[in-house]
């Protein structure tokens, strides 16, 4: 009983260091200037889309591209440049793709107005439905033959 226990332990202890493991980030094999530029880098790497996985954050990505591109940022956080200078550049470099959060403009209308609309037209299409299920209740009104037929038919039970 007592060697089952220990394994139970050490089997608890192991995962539970595993997953401390787990939660590193690759900016430990950057060294920032100071702490807000980590921070800062960090931040704004989670903003960026990883070209290769497309679905991950550089931060999360694990591909050669994404490890080039977080040294890229935090070497121009480091170096000082503003957000938009390093957005430019990665835009410059890969489009806005790589933006988590793509921009108001021509190209990207759809993908900010789309939602709305479809809501739009999907409340459009309930209402128009709700109505029609409300008149046609209303056009179906009972006779007065039937409405004596039911009264019947609850006095017997």
């Amino acid at each position: 009983m007592k060697s089952r226990l220990m394994t139970l332990l050490m089997s608890v202890a192991l995962v539970f260091g595993v997953s401390l493991l787990a939660n590193a980030t690759p900016v430990d094999t950057y060294q920032f200037k100071n702490e807000a530029n980590q921070k800062h880098a960090m931040e704004l790497a989670r903003s960026l889309r990883c070209p290769q996985c497309q679905n991950q954050d550089i931060v999360d990505s694990n591909s050669p591209v994404a490890k080039d591109l977080r040294m890229e940022v935090y070497q121009m956080v480091d170096a000082g440049k503003s957000d938009k200078e390093i957005i430019a550049f990665m835009t410059s470099r890969y489009g806005d793709f790589v933006l988590y959060k793509p921009r108001l403009d021509s190209k990207t209308y759809i993908l900010w107005l789309g939602p709305v609309l479809l809501l739009l037209f999907g409340g459009l299409i309930a209402f128009i439905f709700i109505r029609r299920q409300r008149t046609s209740v209303a056009a179906e009104e009972i006779s007065a033959e039937d409405q004596q037929k039911l009264a019947e038919l609850l006095k017997r039970q």
